[in-house]
């Protein structure tokens, strides 16, 4: 399920993003009911990227943040099976922060954004604070704090 996770995901970086959706609603449509969380996760936290309309962007990052809470509640089947997910969680709550913030929903989107920040400080410990991921996590965060602070309002 990896390989093809990464195949899809590869189409989708590379601008291929009407193949990349089709491929991943196959993986979806596999993994929907029975699935592992971490896959149906990184599946529908993808899935949003292929979307044109911002609701069903927030749909499937919806379910990509629902899947990461399956996961933190299950019993790690190995060590670490769980550390994909605990890291990725600020950027699913980013993701949703500019899903509200596209749809308008400002105080949905600095709710999110308050939950993100939050959650990028665990960053530190699973990379350090100069890792190229949490680097980047924290500057997007940045960059939409300052959308909507420029919208009227506080920071969040």
């Amino acid at each position: 399920m990896e390989r093809s996770i990464g195949q899809a995901v590869v189409l989708l970086h590379a601008g291929d993003r009407e193949e990349a959706r089709n491929r991943l609603l196959r993986l979806w449509e596999r993994a929907a009911e029975n699935g592992a969380p971490v896959h149906r996760c990184t599946i529908a936290h993808y899935l949003a990227d292929t979307q044109d309309d911002p609701a069903c962007e927030l749909a499937w990052d919806l379910r990509a943040l629902s899947a990461a809470d399956e996961a933190a509640g299950e019993r790690p089947r190995a060590r670490g099976a769980d550390r994909p997910l605990s890291g990725f969680r600020p950027s699913l709550h980013l993701n949703l922060a500019a899903d509200y913030e596209k749809l308008g929903l400002r105080g949905a989107a600095s709710a999110e954004l308050r939950r993100a920040r939050a959650a990028s400080q665990a960053l530190a410990g699973a990379e350090g604070d100069a890792g190229p991921y949490a680097a980047g996590v924290r500057s997007a965060i940045d960059r939409l704090a300052r959308r909507l602070a420029d919208g009227g309002g506080q920071p969040p």
